[in-house]
């Protein structure tokens, strides 16, 4: 499967969970925890980082979430120290869009807009 058809098929599997997302990141923002919500996507039975917002429940949900934060994933070295202004550099408005990290096939971050 492309990177594309990945990402199509991801959009298409969180859409009705967007609302509830941005919800996520809007309550991190407002009470500066972070100014870099994250949300981590996975298909791993358990997973120790940040908070649990949805578990995997298929046929309705092929994937768990959780949300965490920049300065949590740079402290658990997901993103190595000296990336960590690189990453800000190029990470998108949060109001505007949501940054997942998506354990998959491979690692990466997908900005998706709400």
């Amino acid at each position: 499967m492309s990177t594309e058809t990945q990402y199509i098929q991801l959009k298409e599997d969180l859409q009705e969970y967007i609302p509830l997302l941005g919800s996520a990141a809007d309550t991190i923002l407002d009470q500066d925890v972070s100014r870099y919500p994250i949300f981590v996507v996975h298909q791993l039975e358990e997973l120790e980082i940040g908070i649990s917002l949805l578990q995997r429940q298929e046929p309705q949900l092929n994937w768990s979430i959780q949300v965490t934060t920049l300065e949590e994933l740079a402290t658990k070295r997901l993103v190595e120290m000296e990336k960590v202004d690189r990453f800000r550099e190029v990470y998108k408005n949060p109001r505007q869009y949501l940054c997942l990290f998506v354990l998959a096939t491979a690692a990466q971050f997908v900005f998706l807009p709400r």
